[in-house]
């Protein structure tokens, strides 16, 4: 309500205040603390905070806990008795949040505070029940504070809760000019076991960026009785030899303002070069402004100056745990395995320091698995990647961190964030997949008959000795059968109808998904029945794919007006994208029929139409930021030679930005989120019409002087 809601003389007013429960320090060390790792995190990042070089964490006893201890001690500048009462023992103080908004660095390393909140500190109830402090600050007294959250059950407020600071004129552990603070928790809440220490000094090594040379801030993890928990743990250093791929952007504004990727093969690939690619390159000089599509497929530009992000610098290293190449040069295929699950993923840091909790195990901030799921064959995953966001703190302000130290809050700031980086890997997949198809054909198996079809005949001969019931035996072999017959017919042909909707990897990697449950079921159940109704799934499934293809037959068709129909249909997009369509096939005198199956050759037009409007658009988006006046354009024509009937399709876009010699293998494009199938498939199509795609060098075809730089696709046809 906007008024004052009106009082009445007789109304007793009673000033009131806010009474906290003693036991909610106890409360935010519980919820807003997820586990030990993050607890002895935060007490580091405080440390970090206080200007420290060097922070040491023991424990000893640890399987013990009540004999267990832990101390976290630093060099940082400590704290005075002022300090101590009125901003350590304030739950919530807003010192450090002021020293960033005034921009007050620290006073040796120049770092601005990373530990805002004010709560973190009391994440140590969830270590151990008692806590000792000691600090001594530049001029002051040794400050010893000494706290039992027991105690803090016997006390229903938290004002009540006495707490007792002891100021000593001789230091005890700070002699001398020594500056710093130490922590000792003792009374553990819980026996320590190697995996969980493990964990903890995987978390606290991974505070600081493996990309940055931090020599200023030097945590370090030990365990004084258990000196050999920690054997085996694989060196970061060691591993990122195994990187086939690496790469670092630098973004800023609304765009890639510095790029380098590089593929080194290892000493035993010695029939493949190293490459590099920087900015310079035709295909990041393109695709170097930030962008990204929504779930409508309509793509936005991206601005970081528009939020207070700055720059952003992102690097990575990129592996492959395909076996044929771990055989090549890993010999603890199994160690380097699980460092990868452990430790992979995209972290972020800022000001050299870790943001929790981006790049743990099973967060997937990214979507780079579910990307995977999608498209198996190009994407990176979280564990073939060890990677780092790195972002400094006062320039990217609109990055704000949760309460519960677990990311930032998720409004445009970080999605803008979340979408360039997207960006950058769409870019890095592109590269490393030609990379990766290098070291495939030259090392790679020889390719073997269908797993599927090896399952399906273990399948079938499973059924003819185990299933008793005649019937359901017959019945299941024969659509076995018949499935076998289908998918032979859909897997050699590879084929993408128009308007078919899903590509035939989606129909295969289904189809597969339920001949190995048919085998899973088969080997575990007695019945039959479950076994019958999934082969009776599986063969309606396949069985409409598998028409699709039998209805192309071949027929005797005029290819100018398939070409006709197939501008029809594009006709809504070509206008609605403001290219000029030039028709020079209109002018063709010579024979236009031929023999072609004509829903295919119209969806393999059409999809290298989709492609040219594609890139048309970049080469549009770059023009407008270059202040350039730009007219897209697409040319058609139809020329005979003595053998073949040739269709040209030329447009005056970016031009091919990754080598012909791949574009028609199967996951390769530049395009970012494309799947890569597109130009495969229309080369699969042309095969089976007895024909090629071609892409021609300069002077094969006439083109008109505008498109001799774009992008020029030839289907020949065979008369």
């Amino acid at each position: 309500m906007s008024k004052e809601i009106a009082k009445s003389n007789k109304d007793k007013e009673t000033p009131v205040r806010f009474k906290p429960r003693a036991r909610l320090l106890l409360q935010l060390g519980d919820q807003l603390i997820k586990n030990e790792s993050i607890a002895l995190v935060e007490l580091v990042k405080n440390s970090y905070d206080a200007d420290a070089n060097i922070v040491n964490i023991y424990m000893e006893n640890v399987d013990d806990p009540r004999k267990g201890i832990i101390i976290i001690e630093d060099d940082g500048f400590g704290m005075s008795p002022e300090i101590v009462e009125n901003v350590w023992l304030e739950p919530g103080a807003d010192f450090k949040s002021l020293l960033v908004k005034q921009n007050k660095p620290s006073p040796k390393y120049k770092r601005l505070p990373i530990g805002e909140k004010g709560i973190g500190r009391f994440g140590v109830h969830k270590l151990g029940g008692t806590i000792e402090l000691t600090t001594r600050a530049k001029g002051c007294n040794e400050v010893y504070v000494k706290i039992d959250w027991s105690e803090f059950d016997s006390y229903k407020y938290l004002n009540e809760v006495p707490i007792k600071i002891i100021e000593r004129s001789e230091p005890i552990l700070f002699k001398g000019t020594k500056t710093g603070t130490t922590i000792l928790i003792s009374n553990l809440r819980k026996k320590w076991e190697r995996g969980i220490a493990r964990e903890v000094k995987r978390s606290i090594t991974a505070l600081a960026s493996p990309f940055e040379e931090n020599d200023s801030f030097k945590p370090s993890f030990e365990i004084l009785d258990k000196p050999g928990w920690f054997d085996g743990l694989l060196n970061w250093k060691d591993v990122k030899e195994y990187a086939l791929f690496r790469f670092k952007a630098v973004l800023e504004g609304s765009s890639i303002t510095e790029f380098k990727y590089e593929f080194i093969p290892w000493a035993s690939m010695t029939k493949i070069k190293s490459k590099t690619v920087t900015e310079s390159d035709p295909l990041i000089e393109t695709l170097k402004s930030l962008k990204y599509s929504d779930e409508e497929g309509k793509v936005h530009s991206i601005n970081l100056s528009e939020n207070k992000i700055g720059k952003v610098t992102f690097e990575g290293y990129v592996f492959d745990q395909d076996p044929f190449i771990l055989k090549m040069g890993v010999a603890d295929k199994d160690g380097f395995k699980k460092y990868l699950k452990s430790n992979g993923g995209v972290r972020v840091f800022r000001d050299k320091l870790r943001v929790y909790d981006y790049g743990e195990p099973e967060n997937d901030w990214l979507g780079l698995d579910y990307r995977r799921f999608q498209q198996p064959a190009k994407r990176i995953s979280n564990n073939n990647i060890l990677s780092a966001v790195s972002l400094v703190r006062e320039d990217s302000g609109d990055l704000i961190e949760k309460t519960n130290r677990e990311g930032f809050v998720e409004n445009k700031a970080y999605h803008d964030l979340r979408n360039s980086l997207l960006h950058v890997i769409d870019l890095v997949e592109t590269l490393k997949g030609l990379d990766k198809k290098k070291v495939r054909d030259i090392y790679g198996p020889t390719p073997k008959s269908s797993p599927v079809m090896a399952t399906l005949s273990e399948a079938v001969k499973y059924v003819e000795e185990k299933v008793r019931e005649t019937e359901v035996k017959t019945q299941i072999i024969k659509y076995f059968n018949k499935i076998e017959s289908d998918y032979k017919t859909i897997s050699d042909n590879l084929l993408k109808a128009a308007g078919a909707g899903l590509s035939m990897s989606v129909v295969v990697h289904e189809v597969e998904k339920i001949i190995y449950e048919v085998e899973k079921v088969l080997k575990s159940e007695k019945a039959s029945e479950r076994v019958l109704s999934l082969v009776k799934h599986l063969s309606s499934l396949i069985d409409g794919y598998a028409e699709i293809i039998r209805k192309s037959s071949q027929t005797s068709e005029n290819l100018v007006q398939i070409i006709d129909q197939s501008l029809f249909n594009t006709e809504f997009r070509l206008a609605s994208h403001k290219i000029e369509l030039i028709k020079e096939y209109k002018n063709f005198k010579g024979k236009s029929k031929i023999k072609v199956a004509k829903n295919l050759v119209t969806g393999t037009i059409m999809n290298i139409i989709d492609n040219s409007i594609y890139w048309l658009d970049q080469k549009g988006f770059k023009a407008i930021e270059n202040k350039e006046k730009f007219t897209k354009k697409l040319f058609i024509n139809l020329v005979e030679e003595e053998k073949y009937l040739n269709l040209v399709i030329a447009d005056n876009g970016t031009g091919f930005l990754i080598p012909t010699d791949d574009i028609t293998e199967p996951f390769v494009t530049a395009k970012p989120g494309g799947m890569g199938l597109g130009l495969h498939i229309a080369n699969e199509i042309m095969e089976a019409q007895r024909g090629a795609i071609i892409f021609p060098d300069e002077g094969d075809f006439e083109l008109p002087k505008e498109f001799k730089k774009g992008a020029t696709i030839v289907l020949a046809f065979k008369k």
